[in-house]
């Protein structure tokens, strides 16, 4: 039989079916969304950023370099805060800027006040906004939250963080970087839990103590820790760094970080270990390896919590 078109009728079907086919396949689908999932953010440190977190007596050239690189290199503007060391005033003949010209940092801004009204104001946070790193200096802790907890530098310190800077500091420097702000009475740094107890809280949940080993003080946290038991506590012996991103914790420098977990016991009855530098720690998970061919874990450490017994 044949078609009007001129073509048998089983040609014509053929060529009908073709079209439709030809349709469907140029017809664009319906758009299926596709849901990116990334990683989940860091439970104990910063989203995004880094912190370097020294134990005091910083002299190693790596811990310097690392803070440095870490802010964006030599040229990278790097805001100094030496408010913990109790001076009215500094300037820019303040000693603590040699070593960091020393090693090659060469855009530093001085921050400083002790009012903090001033701290709470646009014009004293203008050179944190440009800042690719901030570093706290050594001293007493709870001079930094009297000046700047609160107020708007707080929140630009922090916002150094969120744009991918680096947060470091040196002994008092480095207590104030936990939640529990460790050593914080304002009569004397033998008390464990003093007046002040908050810290900046760039980690979570986290007690940061320092000069342990140094100056004897490796006891020390065990009472902070079973005080507040859901706290990590983290001992950091002189010249000895934490570097922090994320939850991923590295050990640099000269001697070692001590670990108090009530969920980690060594031995029968020890209630904290030590890591050694180049050895790594999930701040999230509280898991300590030490690198080799492979990941290993820290030997002698046992998930038991505190006072459970063999």
């Amino acid at each position: 039989m044949i078609s009007r078109t001129g073509f048998p009728v089983s040609i014509c079907n053929t060529l009908r079916a073709s079209v439709v086919l030809v349709a469907i396949a140029i017809w664009p689908a319906p758009a299926v969304t596709q849901v990116q999932q990334g990683p989940p953010p860091p439970e104990v440190g910063p989203e995004r950023g880094s912190l370097v977190i020294v134990g005091g007596a910083m002299r190693s050239a790596e811990i310097y370099e690392r803070f440095i690189e870490l802010a964006g290199g030599p040229d990278a503007h790097i805001v100094l805060v030496p408010t913990a060391g109790g001076a009215a005033e500094y300037d820019e003949f303040y000693q603590g800027l040699n070593a960091w010209r020393r090693h090659g940092a060469r855009n530093l801004t001085l921050l400083h006040t002790i009012d903090p009204s001033e701290a709470d104001t646009d014009e004293f946070i203008e050179p944190l906004k440009t800042a690719g790193g901030v570093f706290f200096f050594g001293g007493r802790q709870w001079r930094l939250v009297d000046s700047y907890g609160g107020t708007k530098t707080e929140e630009a310190f922090r916002s150094v963080l969120e744009r991918g800077g680096v947060i470091g500091g040196s002994s008092a420097g480095a207590s104030i970087q936990g939640s529990f702000l460790v050593r914080g009475d304002t009569r004397t740094n033998t008390i464990m839990m003093g007046d002040h107890q908050r810290g900046f809280a760039y980690l979570r949940n986290v007690g940061i103590d320092q000069h342990v080993l140094r100056r004897n003080r490796q006891f020390d946290m065990i009472e902070v820790v079973e005080a507040h038991p859901e706290l990590l506590g983290i001992g950091l012996d002189e010249d000895t760094a934490l570097i922090v991103q994320g939850d991923r914790a590295q050990v640099l420098g000269r001697s070692y970080a001590l670990i108090y977990d009530n969920q980690a016991t060594t031995g029968d009855t020890g209630k904290f270990y030590f890591l050694a530098p180049g050895d790594r720690f999930n701040l999230a998970t509280r898991e300590a390896t030490r690198p080799s061919m492979t990941q290993s874990p820290i030997q002698g450490v046992e998930k038991k919590p505190w006072g459970s017994g063999t």
